[in-house]
C-alpha cells in the first residue's frame, strides 16, 4: 500500500520570501523523493503566491514545480490541487498541461477506508469582515473579467505586489500563532461541522501557516499543515496511521 501526502502554502513566487528559487527547489526535491511511495498527493491551496491565467498566457516562473507535477501525473500518481485565497484564479492550465485535478470547494472523500474532509481553509469560520469582503470580491466573475482586460505586464506585477504587501503588514511577516482550541476559527468551524458529520475521521487544512494535530474525538482529528516557507511540513497517511512531519534536506522521507 502506497502513501498519501498532504501539503500546502508554499506561496511560490512571493516577493516577501528570500531565496525563493531555493525554496522551490526544496519543494521539488521533496516531491521527487516521495514519488516512488506516493499513491496520491493533495496540495491544499496557496501553492502560488499569486496566479492568474489569461487565455493564452500564464505567469512567468515555477518551471521546476510545474515540470515535477507533470512528471508525477505522467507516472500515474494522483495530484489534487485545491485553490487557496492566493491562487484562486486558476483556469484549466494545470489540468490540461500538468494533469492535476483542481478543486475549488472543500472535498469530502474516502481514502483507504477513512473519511476525509479537505480544504484550504479560507472562508471557513473566519469572522474577519474585511477578509470576507475581499474574498467575495476576488470570487466575483465580473471582477475577474475586468482584471483579464489588463495587460499581464501590469496585472501579474500588481498581483504579486499585493500579495507581498499582505504578508509584510503582518508582524514579522508571519501569520498569528495558534490561538488555542477555544479561539482558533478552523477548530471551532470543524467542531460544529463534526456534529453534523460524525463519520469524518480526518479534517485537513492549510491557510493558517501553523502546525496543528488535534484529536477532536476518539475517531476524528484535525490537522493544519503549517507551510513550505518556514516549517516545510506535510502530512502522510499510510492507510492506517497519519503523521505530521517536517522535511529536512538530505533525510529520508
Amino acid at each position: 500500500m502506497k502513501n498519501v501526502y498532504f501539503l500546502s502554502d508554499a506561496h511560490l513566487g512571493s516577493r516577501a520570501i528570500e531565496h525563493a528559487r531555493t525554496q522551490e527547489r526544496r519543494l521539488v526535491n521533496f516531491l521527487d523523493k516521495i514519488k516512488e511511495r506516493a499513491a496520491a498527493i493533495y496540495l491544499l491551496g496557496d501553492m502560488f503566491d499569486f496566479w492568474y491565467e489569461f487565455k493564452m498566457v500564464v505567469p512567468k516562473g515555477y518551471t521546476r514545480f510545474l515540470g515535477k507535477l507533470s512528471e508525477l501525473t505522467d507516472c500515474g500518481i494522483e495530484v489534487h490541487f485545491f485553490v487557496g485565497n492566493h491562487d484562486l484564479w486558476c483556469g484549466d492550465y494545470l489540468e490540461q498541461e500538468c494533469g492535476v485535478t483542481v478543486h475549488r470547494e472543500p472535498l469530502t472523500c474516502e481514502i483507504y477506508g477513512k473519511e476525509f474532509y479537505l480544504a484550504h481553509g479560507d472562508g471557513l469560520g473566519d469572522s474577519d469582515k474585511r477578509f470576507k469582503i475581499l474574498r467575495a470580491a476576488f470570487h466575483s466573475v465580473t471582477l475577474q473579467r475586468l482584471f483579464s482586460m489588463l495587460h499581464p505586464r501590469w496585472s501579474v506585477d500588481w498581483g504579486l505586489a499585493w500579495a507581498k504587501h499582505s504578508r509584510l503588514k503582518r508582524e514579522n511577516g508571519k501569520e498569528p500563532d495558534y490561538k488555542g482550541e477555544d479561539k482558533e476559527f478552523l477548530v471551532l468551524y470543524t467542531k460544529e461541522y463534526l456534529k453534523r458529520h460524525p463519520n469524518i475521521n480526518y479534517f485537513i487544512y492549510g491557510h493558517r501557516h501553523i502546525e496543528l494535530d488535534l484529536m477532536l474525538s476518539c475517531s476524528s482529528r484535525i490537522l493544519i499543515l503549517g507551510d513550505w516557507i518556514q516549517y516545510f511540513t506535510y502530512a502522510v497517511f499510510d492507510g492506517e496511521n497519519m503523521f505530521l512531519e517536517n522535511f529536512v534536506e538530505g533525510e529520508s522521507v
